[in-house]
């Protein structure tokens, strides 16, 4: 009898361990469903030798995350070189980029990287005097839609425009959307990056650009203005239009006149109109010089 009560008790100690072991498989194998990495994002890269490559490679980068507190080794190193590239790095609490990264090995490193590498302004304005045009260029102050920057990108191919000018903080930048919506044109367009609008302004001028900004207040009818010569378009941002030290910058304002009952366009809209109007006058003057 009590041999029969030991086997059965030694029976139910491997049935129970059998039942434990089978519950820690399940669990474990959930576990690695859970955090089977997900894809992650075309302007996304994550990893500390990934960015380094890609900041040494000359790749267009909009911004850097980095996890606070990691200051040590190859994240000293992405710092500097984010700095003498004028790259913009954030320093966030980890568990940000633990989420952004999607399950990926990220070591504290996120980037958002361009579709295309951004220009250099001196090498816009360069291009555009190896072909014997005057420069033509777009500023867009703090634009903030990716699917009007592709827009107007898309607009900058078909009338000539030689580059746009974006701010490196509070602006769109060149993303995946953006490249899509251009349908193709952030590969011809040059893009760079610029640091203070006003700054940036002032300099183009003492090259001899006009600035003509875009405003409902503006003094004459974008028709009537003179939009040839080395040109500086500025578009402002949704909803809020130019800022008004970018207005103050500008050396004339002009206008869309309107009779609906809507007193505004979209940004792509109204960029797109001032573009063509420019490439309308510019080549105008073309035949008449030709002609004369």
């Amino acid at each position: 009898m009590e041999y029969r009560e030991r086997k059965e008790r030694k029976y139910d100690e491997k049935k129970k361990t059998r039942q434990q072991e089978n519950r820690g498989r399940r669990k474990n194998s959930a576990s690695t469903r859970r955090e089977e990495p997900r894809e992650l994002p075309d302007d996304v890269l994550v990893g500390r030798n990934a960015v380094t490559e890609a900041l040494k490679a000359g790749r267009g980068i909009n911004k850097i995350l980095l996890a606070s507190g990691d200051r040590e080794g190859s994240v000293t190193e992405i710092a500097a070189l984010a700095k003498e590239r004028g790259i913009v790095v954030q320093y966030v609490e980890r568990a940000k980029i633990e989420a952004l990264s999607g399950g990926h090995r990220h070591q504290g490193v996120l980037a958002y990287v361009a579709p295309v590498p951004y220009a250099e302004l001196d090498d816009i304005l360069k291009a555009a005097a190896e072909k014997g045009e005057e420069p033509f260029l777009v500023l867009l102050d703090e634009l903030e839609d990716p699917h009007n920057l592709g827009a107007l990108l898309r607009t900058a191919d078909a009338t000539g425009v030689h580059g746009i000018l974006i701010p490196k903080r509070r602006s769109v930048s060149l993303n995946a959307t953006v490249a899509k919506t251009s349908a193709g044109a952030v590969e011809y367009v040059p893009v760079a990056r610029i640091g203070n609008i006003v700054q940036t302004l002032k300099a183009l001028k003492e090259k001899g650009f006009w600035v003509a900004g875009a405003d409902m207040d503006g003094e004459k009818a974008y028709y009537e203005a003179d939009l040839t010569g080395p040109l500086v378009l500025v578009v402002g941002s949704e909803g809020k239009g130019m800022s008004r030290l970018t207005k103050e910058a500008c050396d004339f304002i002009v206008s869309m006149p309107m009779v609906g009952r809507i007193n505004s366009l979209n940004a792509s809209v109204a960029g797109s109109i001032l573009m063509y109007e420019s490439m309308r006058q510019r080549l105008l003057k073309k035949k008449t010089q030709t002609q004369s």
